[in-house]
């Protein structure tokens, strides 16, 4: 493994050491502005230990490559003490591997290994002009730190599913990292629906002129979850283009969510067009949504940049309208609910996992009006 350590740009809104090695970050206090929202005290260790895994992760791959290696060259270098920890810690890497068209989409599941940390790193290989939709589907119960790294071939498109659909005990740390080639295209849905604390850092480089990044992400947080995403896209190439569009629906006493998007445009990459929106739905008292878009721009010759966002509650004037009309009141919370996330489900290509996460979105609806 390098032991390359380096300081990013200083005027990137990612911190500024990056390191493999955990001694070189300082100890985690809360007070640090990218950890703020963070309550350290339910990462259950995470945050402090420099102990080895105790758990493992199963792998099961369905139409796709899958492979277990002892290193690659690294195209994530740690922003932070966890993902280094993971980096440290991680027993081997996890190769997938697409080459050519994928006739059909690629699932690959990941069940937690149940109590004890656990330690992981990922790296998905896309080829020259290969086309694929890749799922990563995320079950069980795991105490897990872990790293994600895509690289994305010059022509090549690929749409990326991330799903945590864990049990309500486990605990995520993870970080994701895309390099999107020239001419390439490159689709990354985020869907956050269980877990006690789930924290999922996204951060993107373009390799070559004219890559394209959609990042859509939905979340659904019930009572005491803490769903927290942040993103980092950099653009430091000419010509390349990103749609950041996050969704998040609130309900129950002490959910937390929170959604903070970084956009840098550096100077020599002129000709960039991007934009992000993250919008909230707040359905019940005692639920708080924290959402900060942030856009850096250090040239003026742009195609476009804009950034939004919106938090709001659940419209009591939709409800009535609906029930005037003789719909039950949990039925017309379903469709105000649906609606709101169908945009987002329909980026999901693969028809039983849309539906999978559609009735566990009715499900919670249903339970809070119980």
């Amino acid at each position: 493994m390098s032991t390359l350590t380096e300081t990013a740009p200083p005027k990137t809104k990612s911190q500024a050491l990056r390191s493999f090695h955990v001694a070189d970050f300082p100890t985690l206090t809360g007070r640090e502005e990218e950890w703020r929202f963070t309550p350290l005290r339910r990462l259950r260790g995470l945050a402090t230990t420099t102990e080895g895994a105790s758990a493992k992760l199963a792998y099961e791959a369905d139409g796709v490559k899958l492979s277990t290696v002892d290193s690659v060259d690294p195209v994530l270098v740690p922003f932070d003490r966890i993902s280094a920890l993971a980096y440290e810690k991680a027993d081997g890497v996890t190769l997938i591997e697409v080459d050519g068209v994928l006739e059909r989409p690629a699932v690959v599941k990941v069940t937690g290994g149940g109590e004890g940390l656990a330690f992981a790193r990922t790296f998905v290989k896309v080829g020259l002009f290969a086309e694929a939709v890749l799922v990563l589907d995320q079950q069980g119960t795991a105490t897990l730190a872990d790293n994600v790294e895509v690289v994305v071939g010059d022509g090549a498109k690929l749409t990326f599913v991330t799903v945590a659909d864990w049990d309500r005990e486990t605990v995520q740390a993870q970080h994701i990292r895309f390099r999107v080639g020239k001419d390439a295209r490159v689709i990354h849905v985020h869907v956050s629906v269980g877990g006690d604390l789930v924290r999922q850092y996204t951060s993107v480089e373009y390799a070559g002129r004219g890559g394209d990044l959609e990042a859509w992400g939905l979340y659904f947080a019930d009572g005491g979850q803490h769903l927290e995403h942040r993103l980092l896209v950099d653009h430091s190439v000419p010509d390349c283009r990103s749609y950041v569009g996050y969704r998040g629906a609130l309900q129950g006493s002490d959910s937390h969510t929170v959604w903070v998007g970084d956009v840098l445009i550096r100077a020599e990459a002129t000709g960039t067009d991007t934009y992000e929106i993250n919008r909230n739905l707040v359905l019940s008292d005692g639920a708080r949504a924290d959402s900060v878009p942030n856009l850096e721009i250090e040239t003026g010759e742009v195609a476009g940049a804009g950034h939004a966002s919106t938090t709001g509650r659940f419209d009591d004037e939709h409800l009535f309208y609906l029930m005037s009309r003789g719909i039950r009141e949990d039925e017309a919370r379903k469709l105000v609910v649906r609606g709101f996330f169908a945009e987002l489900l329909d980026k999901i290509p693969v028809e039983e996992l849309r539906e999978r996460l559609g009735t566990k979105i009715e499900a919670r609806l249903l339970e809070a009006g119980a």
